[in-house]
């Protein structure tokens, strides 16, 4: 099996990758820094992921990020074309 394993090396999982880019960009805004706001960035990043596994209008893909008080709820909505 460590042959196999050495000959096909697991790839990084993209949806892992993502989150943790997610948390650190939610961390940074929670920390007062400031700094170029993420939201356009992200959008981009989503567009081009969303792209490689289906065919996605970037006006389909919103993405907001509401703040009240202390807590902050950051909305994606996709809508992926019909089968």
């Amino acid at each position: 099996m460590a042959l196999l394993s050495f000959l096909f090396p697991s790839k990084p999982k993209s949806a892992n990758a993502a989150k943790e880019r997610l948390q650190i960009i939610i961390a940074r805004e929670r920390n007062g820094r400031s700094g170029p706001d993420f939201l356009p960035a992200l959008h981009k990043e989503l567009i081009e992921v969303i792209s490689k596994y289906t065919k996605v209008n970037a006006d389909d893909i919103k993405i907001s990020l509401d703040r009240q008080g202390n807590l902050e709820v950051l909305d994606v909505n996709v809508v992926l074309p019909d089968a």
